[in-house]
């Protein structure tokens, strides 16, 4: 059955590594807690929990992912990817061995990876942030065996990356890294930025990470149907750019917030999704898909935030609170016809 759109979810790899806090607590459970289980999620939000556990650094778990998330109608995963600099340029020691790069590493090795595309999302920002030409154009060399791996996705025939951040980064930078892919015998990039991303900048491509009104606003407990609506209002981009929409499966940050989480702060969080409300955001973003076409690449994409951000409340993962992947079924509903 052919998709009506191509499905991207962002996949955020925080449960590999370890949080050492929580590890030198001396609680039997939290010895293997991976880098962002927190006791709030833990004590506070076990449904969150996904049915493999709070660990996904497997080769088992990834396949798993893998076949859930193909079976279902998501074509393809956007890893977070973290530069590492330290003030002095790449370190590709660091890079490689960032607990946050494992499963772009599982997913690699995994039998059944080519059921599925990725591509990278590059967190460009606090303390990841990718600074100056000649670092983009670093970035660009370093990452370009990983982007001529065939199952990497390509829009309108080139690598897409999708940079989180576009604050300092600017034409002149997306010109660096375009060369250094082009030297290494790219065809060049297709770069999307999130948020305030322009045609000045050099972004040909728009997209959103999250949509989160009241991120620092304060405890207020509001509806997903607001949430859906500023996703909506989020839609479209400048003349001549194109954009991929954003759906937003939830947001609940609650169990990243305050001492015994990651010290964020408070904000508003929307506790009352359902599968189907998100499944209506969802049709709704093809809709605008069908009403835009020249202001959307030929691909048709949508993304979804996100496959798993357990800790922020956007995740359509199996989990111990919903066990026969209602979310899941979801996609496969409004992206399969006669589904």
């Amino acid at each position: 059955m052919k998709l009506r759109t191509l499905i991207g979810a962002y996949y955020f790899d925080g449960w590999a590594g370890q949080n050492k806090a929580l590890a030198q607590s001396n609680e039997p459970w939290a010895e293997n807690a991976p880098t962002h289980l927190t006791r709030r999620m833990v004590r506070e939000f076990p449904q969150r929990e996904p049915l493999w556990g709070w660990r996904d650094d497997s080769l088992p778990v990834m396949e798993k992912q893998i076949e859930l998330a193909a079976d279902h109608g998501i074509g393809f995963f956007a890893f977070c990817w973290y530069w590492h600099d330290n003030g002095r340029g790449l370190n590709e020691k660091e890079i490689m061995a960032d607990p946050k790069h494992t499963s772009l590493q599982l997913f690699l090795r995994a039998a059944n990876k080519r059921r599925m595309k990725f591509c990278l999302l590059i967190a460009n920002h606090g303390g990841y942030q990718i600074s100056g030409m000649d670092n983009w154009h670093r970035a660009g060399a370093f990452l370009a065996p990983l982007l001529a791996n065939e199952q990497y996705l390509q829009v309108g025939g080139k690598p897409l990356i999708i940079i989180f951040n576009p604050d300092g980064c600017d034409r002149r930078c997306l010109a660096a890294m375009d060369d250094a892919a082009r030297q290494a015998g790219l065809p060049g990039l297709a770069v999307s930025g999130c948020g305030n991303a322009t045609l000045e900048k050099g972004f040909t491509l728009r997209t959103h990470y999250a949509v989160v009104p009241g991120y620092e606003g304060g405890s207020q407990e509001r509806t997903y149907a607001e949430l859906a609506a500023a996703t909506r209002a989020s839609w479209g981009a400048e003349a001549s750019q194109q954009y991929m929409p954003l759906v937003m499966a939830g947001w609940d940050k609650r169990p990243w917030e305050g001492p015994d989480g990651l010290n964020q702060k408070q904000g508003w969080y929307y506790p009352d999704r359902t599968p189907e409300q998100f499944a209506t955001l969802l049709r709704d973003a093809i809709a605008w898909l069908d009403a835009h076409p020249d202001q959307t690449p030929a691909e048709r994409i949508v993304m979804i935030y996100a496959w798993n951000e357990f800790g922020e409340g956007g995740y359509i993962a199996p989990t111990r609170g919903d066990p026969d992947a209602m979310y899941l079924r979801a996609v496969k509903s409004a992206t399969t016809p006669g589904a």
